[in-house]
Order: C-alpha cells, then structure tokens, then sequence
C-alpha cells in the first residue's frame, strides 16, 4: 500500500499526452481523474489484485506496469497486461521496454503460455513499441471509450 498516488499520477499524465486526438477531450478528462484513478489503484492494491510495478529513474517514479490473469473469459488462463505508461519527459530512453521485459519474465514465471493485450487501434506509438517487443496483432477488436481497441498476443513458452 502506498504506491497508489504514484501509480495513479503516472498513469494519468501519460494518457493526457498519449490518448490526445484518440480520445474525445471530454473521455480524457474523466479517465484522467487523478482523484478516481488513485481510488481505483488503492482498492487494487488492498484487494491484492493483479501485479503492479514502478520504475524509478534518478529517484523519481517515471514508469508502471500492470498485469493479471486475462479479465475476459474468452482468454482464460492467459495472463493480461492491463497498462505500461511512463512520464511523457522520459520516453523513447528504453525504460518503458526495461519495464516490459521485466513483466514478461514474470507472466512466464508465473507459469502463463501467453499474454494479451489491448490497445487503441490509433495509438500508432504503443503499437510500434508493442510490436518490437514480440507482440502479434489478432484479428480481435473492440468498441471501447468512444474508439476501437485492437488485441495483441504473445507466447511467452518460447
């Protein structure tokens, strides 16, 4: 318990910058309460649900992570990563993927095949970055906060 302010904060300036012009201004501004998405990380964290992370980089939390088992049914017993966000000043410095790997090896010690995850079918940045990383684009989408979120997967049993 604690780390929700951080998680939250983190999780709130990086959708400002990453989700301008994928996002309506009026669904930005309400999925970057600070307020509520702090609320929602401190249940998360009493509830001891999922598996969240942070980065520090010179003292300062710069990048989180999250991840559980897959919350839709249809993907049962593969894990989820839920977010990866880091602080706009930070970006493009290999955090972000120092971050990812780290959840990568721990979904697969974990004992999970696989991972999947959503994503903005317009957030060209994450899917490049999710991409590179060894993610493959499913044929899956869905309607989500006013645009269309794409599915990725990966085997992590390589």
């Amino acid at each position: 318990m604690g780390d929700e302010n951080s998680l939250a904060y983190i999780q709130t300036e990086s959708w400002k910058t990453a989700f301008a012009g994928i996002l309506d201004t009026e669904t930005l501004a309400k999925y970057t309460n600070i307020d509520k998405a702090t609320a929602m990380y401190h249940r998360l964290l009493s509830e001891h649900t999922g598996n969240g992370y942070i980065l520090s980089v010179d003292g300062k939390d710069h990048c989180i992570a999250y991840w559980d088992k897959a919350r839709d049914p249809q993907f049962y017993g593969k894990a989820e990563l839920i977010c990866i966000h880091s602080l706009p000043d930070n970006r493009h410095k290999g955090y972000g993927s120092m971050m990812m790997d780290h959840v990568l090896r721990d979904m697969k010690k974990a004992g999970y095949p696989e991972v999947v995850l959503w994503v903005f079918i317009d957030n060209i940045n994450a899917r490049a970055f999710y991409e590179a990383k060894g993610f493959i684009l499913t044929d899956i989408s869905k309607s989500a906060l006013g645009t269309e979120e794409i599915l990725y997967a990966k085997c992590l049993q390589e």
